[in-house]
């Protein structure tokens, strides 16, 4: 028998003002659907989520869905472990591409939970992903969790996790001209950071085929352990201000 679940996304969880970060939704979503489809799994959303809105999860033995009334909002489906992360980018290399960050102006979404600029101080991941000297295509920046929804030194949230490989992908394209939001994205935790433990985020530029941008994106410590990694497909709007409300393909990793 199917199993139903209903969760709500907090609207503090924002990626565009009114609609959910794609890393922290994707998060959770893979988090309800572990049981059924495995510790590694693809999630493919297939409408903007709402905030403060009644969700439910239906669980299947091929792939879970998400709903919003009768909107399908996303998929979720059995994945593979991402084999090819970027290279690790030491601390004081994250913080000089962070200092190059272009969305310090421009931003298309500056409320983002995770790389928005507009948030209020420690309201929000803080990300910066700035470009990495000599190494094309690709972004980093650092990323210490703060204590905020677990004690100092404990697990974060996979969910948290998620949203930190997310946004990077992004700004290794050019959001400020053309911008994208995550569609579809596969994530492996292999060690959860501790809270108050200094990482870097890096994410590198793949394909770009039309609308569609495919990126990879890895979380380090400073001793350059991988954490988590990442690959996403990013979508273009069709113009500003509008959302991704298309699936990019088949539910696989």
């Amino acid at each position: 028998m199917a199993e139903r679940q209903e969760l709500r996304i907090p609207a503090r969880y924002n990626g565009p003002p009114d609609s959910g970060h794609g890393g922290y939704v994707s998060g959770r979503f893979a988090a309800l659907a572990a049981a059924h489809q495995g510790a590694i799994v693809t999630v493919t959303l297939a409408e903007p989520v709402p905030l403060e809105e009644p969700l439910t999860f239906v669980s299947g033995t091929r792939r879970s869905m998400v709903t919003h009334g009768t909107r399908l909002i996303a998929t979720v489906a059995p994945g593979r472990t991402p084999a090819d992360p970027p290279p690790a980018v030491d601390p004081a290399g994250a913080r000089r591409a962070s200092a190059r960050f272009t969305g310090r102006a421009g931003h298309p979404f500056p409320t983002c939970f995770v790389c928005g600029n507009s948030r209020p101080a420690r309201d929000g991941l803080g990300l910066a992903p700035g470009p990495v000297d000599g190494l094309p295509g690709t972004v980093a920046g650092p990323w210490t969790p703060a204590a905020e929804e677990v004690a100092e030194g404990a697990p974060v949230p996979a969910e948290l996790v998620w949203s930190a490989l997310d946004c990077p992908g992004g700004w290794t394209d050019d959001p400020l001209t053309r911008p994208r939001l995550l569609s579809r994205m596969t994530a492996a935790v292999l060690r959860p950071p501790r809270a108050g433990e200094p990482c870097v985020v890096v994410a590198r530029r793949g394909a770009v085929g039309g609308r569609l941008l495919r990126v990879d994106s890895a979380l380090y410590n400073a001793a350059a352990e991988l954490l988590a990694i990442a690959t996403a497909t990013w979508t273009a709007l069709t113009r500003p201000g509008t959302h991704v409300s298309n699936s990019p393909g088949r539910d696989t990793a």
